[in-house]
């Protein structure tokens, strides 16, 4: 998918216009210069093309200090890997010396950059000073407001203008699966393990694969799309540029993929980093398969892979559906149960249930735990379907949706996971208020 990166100095209203272009409250938009620290990453439509976006830190060459310093890297690595540029300036602050500095880098970069002009929030004859901007060199200026959403429409037919030609990413015939994990967890080994060939760099050095790359295989009569991402480090990890937006990348792979292979390394164990990939693709609701590798490195008993386990339950307890493998990718032990897990998950979370057995159960449910009351008030549920799938979301009608705890749709959704058997991918409840 296509990538937009939106740019400007601090506090000319680029994560105002982010979420207005994608629809969604992401980016904290605050007056305080500086607010948005690490690049926001979203999706955006126009015209029938869909494509990525980024917001980013303001950049201002000017200022040394630590965390703005790391901004404008970022937003320059955002520049980087950009297939368009959208530069945001303001017109209440005319053209600055800042917006000059951030012109040239722009110019040198070679992208194809559109210049908006925020704040013009008077609907009608084009101010005056909007004619200042073409001393950017840049090109002509679109003015636009990213609160009202005004000029927007006219701007994104410029940015659609310059994005490559679509490729088609769809393989209806083939499971799309993103590996993903920390750096050095073995992903590219498993990669070249599964295709039976060297298809990627394999080395010993944290970092060495630098963006997602696909590999096309066949692994039991069944065809699969492998995406092997960069490994997320920490930032303060971090020091050569082209693996600064690795995590950009691997956020795609999780969103393009139908399942996800979360990558743990055995010797090493679990680490914050893991919970945090692994949240990603929870939040983004694909199914996942947590793989344990470098199996063969460790000393075992009889009790090892249970008290492993055990441990990863534990961790991964904000993923209590998610199923564990223990594997090598280097000597190829338990590949083929990691398959009949990925094929297991992609299942579930395709999978539905007729609304009949769902409003049964939730009788069953309902009389087992009487839903809380709050004042007096008791919680009524009346009614329960599935909406859609990947994942399973389900829409519950209501009384009073502020009755309807956290609780207690946790416990609805055990409940749900236990009488069909449901497990290995994210479901999603929505509460929907009727009147008595």
């Amino acid at each position: 998918m296509s990538l937009a990166a939106i740019v400007g100095r601090p506090n000319v209203g680029k994560s105002t216009l982010f979420n207005k272009l994608t629809g969604a409250r992401t980016a904290i938009v605050d007056d305080t210069p500086g607010v948005t620290r690490d690049r926001i990453y979203g999706k955006c439509e126009w015209l029938g093309r869909e494509f990525s976006l980024v917001d980013t830190g303001g950049i201002d060459r000017q200022d040394t200090g630590e965390i703005l310093t790391s901004m404008r890297e970022q937003a320059e690595l955002a520049i980087e890997t950009a297939d368009v540029i959208i530069f945001v300036t303001d017109l209440r602050s005319g053209v600055t010396a800042g917006d000059k500095e951030v012109a040239a880098l722009l110019q040198k970069s070679g992208k194809p950059v559109v210049l908006g002009v925020n704040k013009c929030d008077t609907v009608g004859d084009l101010p005056a000073e909007l004619y200042e901007f073409y001393n950017l060199g840049i090109g002509a200026p679109f003015p636009l407001s990213s609160v009202h959403g005004h000029g927007t429409g006219d701007m994104l037919d410029e940015v659609v203008k310059h994005l490559p030609p679509e490729q088609s990413t769809e393989q209806p015939d083939k499971l799309a699966i993103a590996i993903i994990g920390k750096p050095n967890a073995g992903k590219s080994s498993l990669v070249n393990k599964i295709a039976g060939e060297n298809r990627m760099i394999v080395s010993d050095v944290a970092g060495t694969t630098r963006d997602a790359v696909d590999t096309e295989i066949v692994h039991m009569g069944e065809k699969y799309v492998l995406i092997d991402t960069a490994g997320l480090r920490r930032k303060s990890r971090v020091s050569e540029n082209v693996e600064k937006y690795a995590a950009l990348r691997a956020f795609m792979a999780v969103d393009r993929a139908d399942v996800c292979v979360m990558m743990i390394d055995a010797v090493e164990g679990y680490t914050e980093q893991d919970s945090k990939v692994a949240g990603y693709a929870h939040d983004k609701g694909k199914p996942t398969v947590i793989a344990v590798n470098k199996w063969d490195l460790i000393e075992k008993d009889d009790k090892t892979m249970k008290e492993f386990t055990k441990d990863l339950e534990r961790d991964f307890s904000f993923m209590k559906y998610v199923p564990f493998v223990f594997i090598s990718a280097l000597t190829g032990q338990r590949i083929n149960k990691l398959f009949e897990l990925v094929r297991y998950v992609s299942e579930q979370n395709a999978r539905r249930i007729s609304t009949g057995m769902l409003n049964d159960m939730l009788a069953v449910a309902t009389a087992r735990v009487q839903p809380p009351t709050d004042k007096g008030r008791r919680l009524k549920l009346y009614y329960i379907t599935q909406a859609s799938v990947k994942p399973p979301t389900f829409v519950i009608f209501c009384n009073k949706i502020d009755l309807f705890h956290f609780s207690y749709q946790r416990y609805i959704e055990n409940q749900i996971r236990e009488t069909f058997e449901l497990g290995g991918t994210p479901i999603v409840i929505v509460a929907r208020e009727r009147g008595e």
